[in-house]
């Protein structure tokens, strides 16, 4: 499905009620899962992510299981199967999983006794799991390919006979996520100590209790609320964040200062987004904590003609595609020149060109949040057409449902006319 998408005159002035954070959902339903007695939790995200790791949990113990494109869902499932006795799963995915390494998880969790084979391609999905019992003890971690393989390993750790000790090696990438399953895993009653400055996290054997917090509104899906409020210089008011959250997503307040944009927490809880005069110049960003906010950020930068430097982007490039080259040929179609010559990274010193009055449709590459962090330009170039624009709901089903009702034309394009 290809929507074409017009911007209104002034934006309608509704509150903005924002999906449920994808990232606690998941971590609920894998610490549900992994305690005693407890159900299922049923206020979680409505997303294809949380939906694959949901029929994962409720899967029969011998059973293949298919996530399709939900990474997390991939990583998570593969350390609760390995740890849960009994099970004899073969994990599978879309293509493009098939080609997202899982070696430093699968390595870790059979070092600390699991049985995992590889039923492809050596190092990557799908996977034949025989759970069992896991001894626990010391492992070592390259934590700088993905945060959510540390996450897998420490939401089992209690289980382990030994408890777990989690040596991390390497660059260590998204932090904030590491803390937010430490800090949950707290609210669920188990401890752990988390010494940063040498990478080493340490987690007992003991048992989970019910009794999981709320989820909160998902910060990441906040971000292009905070674009649409920076480009189109007109308040925009979100509802269900939290004042203080787990996510580090959070930060993208921090983020968008450059920009001008103010945020104003309202006596009912909601927030609300306004553009003062107050735009930085050029901005310089590392992403290692927050890679999920690069392509929102590159497009509104561009768009607001912020040059930027752009660094911690390493685990763009095996994301649901790489997200680096997509950032770089979808803005070339509104006519900005980026370079990503230096590993990690993504410039803009200000390079452009007339892209004419024809844009080409704007490709989403089978990734929610290209689809999402490009919509917006519509307000400097409407009619702007995004391919596949279905594929918002792995993270966020009401987007474009949500930009309607603050005044966007969302519509199908015609089909050509048929031969007579």
């Amino acid at each position: 499905m290809d929507f074409i998408i017009t911007p209104p005159e002034m934006l309608e002035q509704q509150p903005v009620q924002l999906p449920l954070s994808k990232s606690e959902s998941n971590r609920q339903l894998i610490i549900a899962a992994l305690t005693p007695g407890a159900k299922l939790p049923e206020r979680v995200a409505d997303c294809d992510d949380t939906d694959a790791l949901l029929s994962g949990l409720q899967a029969s113990p011998n059973a293949t299981v298919n996530v399709g494109a939900a990474g997390t869902a991939m990583r998570f499932l593969t350390a609760y199967f390995a740890s849960r006795p009994g099970c004899d799963i073969t994990l599978d995915g879309s293509e493009r999983m098939r080609q997202r390494p899982i070696a430093p998880l699968v390595n870790a969790l059979r070092s600390l006794g699991a049985d995992i084979e590889y039923a492809g391609a050596e190092g990557f999905p799908p996977l034949r799991i025989r759970g069992r019992m896991l001894e626990g003890g010391s492992v070592e971690l390259d934590a700088s390919v993905s945060s959510q393989f540390v996450s897998a390993l420490l939401m089992i750790g209690p289980t382990m006979q030994n408890g777990l000790t989690l040596r991390l090696t390497g660059r260590i990438i998204s932090t904030p996520y590491i803390r937010m399953t430490l800090e949950m895993m707290q609210q669920a009653g188990v401890s752990s100590s988390f010494n940063e400055p040498i990478g080493e996290i340490t987690v007992g054997h003991a048992p989970y209790q019910p009794t999981l917090p709320e989820v909160e509104a998902d910060w990441s899906a906040a971000s292009y609320w905070f674009e649409i409020a920076a480009i189109s210089a007109e308040p925009v008011t979100l509802r269900g964040l939290f004042r203080k959250s787990l996510q580090g997503d959070s930060a993208v307040g921090n983020f968008f200062a450059v920009t001008g944009l103010s945020q104003e927490l309202l006596p009912n809880g909601d927030l609300q987004l306004q553009l003062t005069p107050d735009a930085g110049s050029q901005l310089n960003v590392d992403f290692s904590n927050n890679p999920d906010l690069a392509q929102t950020m590159a497009v509104t930068c561009c768009l607001l003609s912020l040059p930027f430097r752009f660094s911690g982007l390493e685990s763009l490039r095996i994301k649901e595609t790489d997200r680096i080259a997509a950032l770089q040929m979808e803005l070339s179609k509104l006519g900005f020149i980026t370079d990503a010559s230096e590993p990690g990274t993504l410039n803009w010193l200000g390079a452009r060109f007339d892209p004419g009055e024809t844009i080409e449709p704007i490709e989403t590459y089978q990734d929610h949040r290209m689809a999402m962090a490009f919509a917006p330009a519509a307000l400097f170039f409407p009619g702007l057409r995004i391919n596949n624009a279905q594929v918002v709901s792995k993270s966020y089903p009401q987007f474009w449902n949500h930009l309607r009702a603050i005044g966007f034309t969302i519509e199908e394009p015609a089909e050509p006319a048929a031969d007579a």
